[in-house]
């Protein structure tokens, strides 16, 4: 796959929270970082993600009384997974994990800011439609082909993979540069799921420049 100008790389989420040793650690999620780090010299265009709650959400399991983490309840917008307190608005848990050196990257997009509704994508927050402003970013810089990496595959990667293709744009996701919560099945859903709406799985040896 020929990476061109009006390509974009989407790190999701390489987060302390997220990596060994935090509070909602993806197995092995530290090993994606140094695949990231040898695609994006390829890319003109990176853009960076990062889960940015208030100590409040209403994703957090301690918002609800008596209700443990990857318990699900019922909100406004629908079904919420409960995790453990997470990527807290300015905690060293919510930096990006240090080993992460991305100095290129144009935009660091902040989600799941709004302390009652949840947002895995980087388009839409989960109502699935309330948008972020990604989506105005790229049409307005002529970037119409995502390529996405980093946390988790199951969830925020693949959301934001969807929700691409449900904008019109094309979407591969590198999926050893991924790794996945696989919460009850969620990376078998998630892949049946790329398989209908055309998400494309790559991994990054594909890529060239």
């Amino acid at each position: 796959m020929q990476i061109d100008a009006h390509d974009v790389l989407i790190v999701t989420d390489v987060q302390n929270d997220f990596c060994p040793g935090g509070t909602l650690a993806v197995p092995h999620a530290d090993e994606v970082i140094a695949p990231i780090h040898r695609v994006a010299p390829l890319f003109e265009h990176i853009i960076l993600t990062q889960d940015w709650h208030p100590a409040n959400h209403t994703s957090f399991a301690t918002s609800h009384p008596g209700k443990q983490p990857f318990e699900t309840v019922e909100l406004a917008y629908g079904a919420q997974t409960l995790w453990p307190p997470h990527c807290v608005q300015g905690s060293a848990g919510a930096e990006f994990h240090p080993a992460l050196h991305l100095l290129q990257a144009e935009l660091i997009l902040r989600k799941g800011f709004r302390s009652q509704i949840d947002s895995y994508s980087a388009f839409f927050e989960n109502d699935r439609a309330t948008p972020t402003g990604l989506a105005g970013y790229l049409r307005e810089r002529e970037l119409t082909r995502v390529v996405l990496a980093g946390l988790a595959y199951d969830y925020c990667v693949g959301y934001s993979a969807l929700d691409a293709r449900r904008l019109g744009l094309e979407a591969f996701v590198l999926r050893d540069a991924c790794r996945a919560i696989d919460l009850n099945g969620s990376a078998a859903a998630i892949e049946n799921e790329f398989a209908s709406a055309g998400v494309t799985v790559i991994t990054s040896a594909k890529l060239s420049g």
